[in-house]
């Protein structure tokens, strides 16, 4: 099997491996795309929480990005754990000498855990120039509310706060609508003029890092090979919920999804 599209990921990188570039490296293989990274950070992490946040140099990030980019051209990027002002900057930087159109914006802030991955002075330049450069931003509830600066409780506040991340002047948004406790699980999806809804029952397990970083990869794998923004979400949700289903259980904390739930290995492997 051939890759069928080519995707550079900025991210940070998670030592356990359940969710920033090691889960986007996963997702994207899995789904049938070419991987390629700039690492923004170092984490020592595991199940339980982030012990440390080492920060990759900004020209380091831009270097990375240019000199993998003149070689082989991404069809889409994916941008995860950007922490700081001078990073942000470095990456804006960087994507206005790179011709690809498909920037899907993963606004990491916090971790699994409870650890704060992103300073208050980054969130004001995401939100003034990098939230526009980008084709789909993809927040969860806390970090909508960050950016949007309203309490969310349900539905309509969801839209609420999508259209006001549209103002900023990012194309499409897909509010993940996981942190809402109910027995399903809606995510939003806001374009010009339309609203669409993916509505899922919710899987129970505690067994959910890397959920976001993953769902943002699937998405931006599925674009990348030409489908449209709804598909493209449609299956990056069914993706992300197979591999929840899996609960594999790794870890004395908040374990991984499997990655691997796409894959069907031939007998003769196994």
């Amino acid at each position: 099997m051939k890759p069928k599209s080519k995707i550079l990921i900025i991210a940070g990188s998670d030592s356990s491996g359940g969710a920033g570039v090691q889960a986007d490296i996963k997702t994207v293989t899995s789904l049938g795309g070419y991987a390629m990274t700039a690492i923004t950070a170092l984490t020592a992490q595991n199940t339980t929480g982030v012990k440390s946040v080492v920060p990759i140099d900004p020209k380091e990030i831009e270097k990375q990005i240019l000199f993998t980019c003149k070689d082989i051209n991404p069809d889409a990027i994916k941008i995860g754990m950007l922490h700081s002002q001078k990073v942000i900057i470095s990456v804006i930087k960087s994507l206005r000498k790179i011709k690809t159109k498909k920037i899907i914006l993963d606004p990491v802030m916090v971790a699994k855990g409870g650890t704060k991955l992103i300073n208050r002075s980054a969130i004001t330049i995401l939100k003034k120039k990098l939230i526009k450069k980008a084709f789909l931003v993809t927040p969860n509830i806390p970090e909508i509310e960050i950016l949007s600066k309203i309490k969310i409780k349900n539905i309509n506040d969801m839209v609420k706060a999508g259209r006001i991340l549209m103002r900023l002047g990012v194309k499409n948004v897909l509010v993940k609508g996981g942190h809402i406790k109910s027995k399903f699980v809606e995510d939003v999806l806001l374009s010009k003029g339309q609203i669409n809804i993916f509505r899922n029952k919710r899987i129970i397990t505690k067994n959910t890092h890397g959920t976001g970083c993953t769902l943002s990869s699937a998405i931006t794998t599925f674009l990348s090979c030409g489908k449209p923004l709804k598909t493209s979400c449609e299956l990056g949700i069914k993706y992300v919920n197979q591999a929840i289903k899996s609960n594999l259980k790794y870890g004395k904390g908040h374990g991984p999804i499997n990655h691997l739930n796409s894959v069907n290995l031939k007998e003769s492997f196994n």
